[in-house]
């Protein structure tokens, strides 16, 4: 009986050792395509979950509402002029999300833009890009008051009205998924889309997440290879808008794929690329773009108005070298700079 009782005592100290042990988490990667471009996420978990096909069809469902290469989208079918489609709620969060920063950017960013994006070649349907009296006769189509949003489906006054919420919608992509991994009770992640981020807590070394914002020289295809500077975010967003991928060269002169609405013509101005931290990653994303149309003065402006949000400016200076804006939030993520 006296060995049985210790063998029990033995026991009931084990359990309760045992109970006492922190529950081992685990970092998972995983990796895929969505919108045309790919996609990264790191998260910590304690049951070692693969979240991998539940993203990847939170993606692709994502994809059917507000993708323009995907011809049975919400929004192509909206492009299209099909009578009678309803929005999802995906689709309406954008909608207003888009309404709030035009109407703050005034009017630098639009949804409406499609068309002469379109007419520019730098989506789904090139044409002549030196056809200046095409691309004004798009102009018409342009600005949002050309739609709206009425018992759940867009009404356009006129057909010709195109959208395109490339601007907006990759941002927006990370939140839903951000969303997701809440909803699981995940604590720690990194979520990167096409280079939007977000990311909550800290890495698996128990730092806060590190970012590296590119180096905005022409012909700098490969995110990460040149880094012009490292940041740090803490419970936050990160979007980086540049004209140093998309762009073409005609007679000497650099057209980047940033258009500005009011012209019909992509932004001339010194800004290079412009980083923006926010709360979320749509907002990052719709405020990156604004800025790369206003350049940097105006911007500094926009700025203002703007409480909590962060921002990095890269323009082109004298002699060839970068010229930096930051504001001081900023200054206190940046863990590195180009030498």
């Amino acid at each position: 009986m006296k060995t049985l009782r210790y063998v029990g005592v033995s026991a009931l100290i084990f359990l309760l050792l045992t109970a006492c042990q922190p529950v081992k988490k685990e970092y998972r990667k995983i990796s895929g395509f969505a919108q045309g471009t790919d996609y990264h996420i790191t998260y910590e978990t304690d049951k070692g979950k693969d979240y991998s096909e539940d993203i990847a069809e939170i993606l692709k469902k994502f994809d059917k509402s507000l993708s323009i290469y995907d011809s049975t989208s919400i929004i192509s079918r909206i492009n299209r002029n099909e009578p009678n489609v309803k929005i999802d709620n995906w689709f309406e969060r954008v909608y207003n999300k888009s309404i709030e920063i035009n109407q703050l950017s005034g009017g630098a960013f639009d949804i409406t833009v499609g068309p002469v994006v379109r007419a520019w070649g730098f989506t789904t349907a090139p044409v002549a890009r030196y056809d200046s009296a095409y691309i004004d006769s798009l102009r018409q189509f342009v600005g949002m008051e050309k739609i709206k949003l009425e018992n759940g489906t867009i009404v356009k006054s006129m057909t010709g009205t195109m959208i395109d919420v490339n601007a907006i919608a990759q941002g927006f992509s990370v939140d839903v998924v951000c969303d997701f991994l809440e909803d699981e009770g995940v604590d720690n992640y990194l979520v990167e889309i096409g280079g939007e981020v977000r990311g909550k807590g800290v890495n698996a070394k128990g730092n806060f997440w590190r970012i590296g914002i590119d180096k905005p020289a022409d012909g700098n295809m490969v995110a990460g290879q040149e880094l012009e500077a490292i940041v740090e975010i803490q419970n936050k967003s990160i979007a980086t808008s540049g004209n140093y991928r998309k762009f073409f060269v005609e007679n000497g002169v650099k057209y980047s794929h940033t258009i500005n609405p009011k012209t019909g013509r992509p932004a001339m101005n010194k800004l290079l690329s412009a980083t923006v931290v926010a709360d979320d990653c749509m907002t990052a994303d719709a405020l990156a773009t604004s800025f790369m149309v206003l350049g940097t003065d105006y911007a500094k402006e926009l700025l203002t108005k703007l409480p909590g949000i962060e921002v990095l400016f890269i323009s082109d200076g004298s002699n060839g070298k970068y010229e930096l804006y930051y504001t001081e939030g900023m200054k206190k993520m940046i863990m590195e700079l180009a030498q």
